[in-house]
């Protein structure tokens, strides 16, 4: 019998969900707008190309640490500003993101939902490495 509260499966449920729209996003970069297109977007917003591959990176491997819940915390927080980034990048294009190259709204959203895993942990079904609870403590 599991110790688990129904709010370790409700985060739980919030971590992995995000953590596979994550991935969903950086593949989506790498395999419909390419990195190429996606460098050049970055580029024409006036951001630094190298800044594309970081996000790639981000929204991939966030998105694996989310699903197997390694160091949660500090990956939700740090998903945060690529987040608001987009939020900014989205900003010109109204508030609903089925707008015409997709408004504001979703991006502020999962921020906000990146905040809330970041509050409620790992939840239940979470991978926790001893070195990392060690390293990250909490935050792990």
């Amino acid at each position: 019998m599991s110790n688990y509260s129904n709010t370790d499966y409700a985060a739980t449920l919030l971590r992995v969900s995000s953590g596979v729209l994550f991935i969903a996003h950086g593949l989506l970069k790498v395999n419909v707008f390419t990195i190429a297109g996606t460098v050049g977007y970055f580029e024409s917003l006036g951001l630094p190309g190298a800044l594309a591959y970081l996000t790639i990176l981000a929204e991939i491997g966030g998105g694996l640490a989310l699903i197997l819940g390694v160091g949660v915390r500090l990956v939700s927080l740090a998903l945060i500003p690529v987040l608001l980034g987009a939020t900014w990048a989205h900003a010109g294009n109204g508030w609903l993101f089925s707008g015409e190259g997709g408004g504001w709204e979703f991006p502020l959203f999962w921020a906000v939902v990146q905040g809330a895993i970041a509050l409620l942990g790992a939840g239940a079904y979470a991978l926790r490495p001893p070195f990392l609870q060690r390293m990250l403590g909490q935050f792990a």
